[in-house]
């Protein structure tokens, strides 16, 4: 038989059925009375446990990689705030550290001061704050500028000291600004005094720039390790007692008549920032004996002037009893 003859149509039982609406109609009181049931008789409650037992592991599967995006979010937006508070505890960190070391340096500098102030009080001679201002650009010598000058009153040759001891000497005067020869310096010279021995000797500096030593010391003299060097006075330019270096090492050769004593400045030159400047010692002494003999002109003329006025008093009294007695007379 052909296929185009083929009968399509339904089977008289499927043609006689329901309408579509009855259908529709059945359909929806069957479903609006399993929703009564279920809500008051739980009667599809262990259906849904099934079900949604049965599902599960595809909904965890579906979910998986919604789960992973926003474990993957987290951990990223974990590591940005861990990293963002790292980063400010650094900075936090440094600038505590930076602050630590400001007070310290505060701290150092305040101590300086004071020891400083309690040396002025020591001091014969009339004493010059200043600060350290530069090192001179100079590789051959050991000099620093100071920020007191001619204006201030700092002359050539004045001694200057810290709150270690002798630092050096002003070699140079400008109007606002001062160059100070150091101790370290090869053409830098200063008398000593052994404060042990109490031997007198000349101190230079090396020509290295590394420290000072004794020249012209007998190598039979007695010289140790650990001795502090102080000023002599004899020079007229630093007062005499003021700390200057201590022996570090002391050499005898048998081939030499000479000692080679090798002294390490107690003042610290490298790191010396306050400073105070002496006047020096004979321009001292030389102001104070003017000072002195102007005083003592000033006393002398005081006294010669009291002097003339108990001999006018003493005429005057004279001449009035000279008078009382001529009036008394018959």
């Amino acid at each position: 038989m052909p296929l185009g003859t083929l009968d399509r149509s339904p089977p008289p039982f499927f043609r006689q059925g329901p309408s579509a609406l009855t259908k529709l109609v059945l359909c929806s009181a069957l479903a609006l009375l399993l929703m009564v049931a279920d809500a008051r008789f739980k009667l599809m409650q262990p259906a849904r446990a099934t079900l949604a037992l049965v599902l599960h592991p595809v909904q965890r599967l579906l979910l998986a990689p919604v789960d992973g995006w926003e474990t993957a979010e987290g951990y990223l937006r974990g590591t940005q705030r861990a990293m963002a508070a790292e980063d400010l505890a650094r900075r936090q960190l440094s600038a505590q550290a930076e602050r630590l070391s400001r007070a310290e340096a505060l701290q150092a500098e305040n101590a300086r001061l004071r020891q400083l102030l309690d040396l002025r009080p020591a001091l014969t001679v009339p004493t010059l704050s200043a600060e350290v201002l530069y090192e001179a650009p100079d590789p051959f010598s050991r000099r620093v500028v100071i920020d007191r000058g001619a204006t201030q009153g700092v002359a050539a040759g004045s001694p200057v000291i810290n709150e270690g001891g002798v630092l050096g000497q002003v070699t140079r005067v400008y109007p606002l600004s001062a160059e100070v020869t150091l101790l370290t310096d090869k053409d830098a010279a200063i008398p000593l005094l052994n404060a042990r021995t109490q031997m007198r000797n000349a101190a230079a500096g090396r020509a290295d720039g590394s420290g000072m030593e004794l020249r012209f010391l007998a190598a039979n003299a007695d010289v140790k390790v650990g001795d502090l060097m102080t000023t002599s006075g004899l020079d007229g330019v630093y007062p005499a007692g003021l700390p200057v270096a201590k022996v570090a090492a002391v050499e005898r050769r048998g081939d030499s008549s000479f000692a080679q004593v090798l002294l390490a400045p107690i003042a610290q030159p490298d790191s010396a920032r306050h400073v105070l400047v002496l006047q020096p010692l004979d321009r001292h002494l030389a102001a104070r004996k003017e000072t002195e003999a102007v005083a003592a002109a000033e006393a002398a003329s005081a006294a010669e002037a009291k002097a003339q006025a108990r001999a006018t008093k003493k005429a005057e009294r004279a001449e009035k009893a000279a008078a009382k007695a001529s009036g008394a007379t018959p």
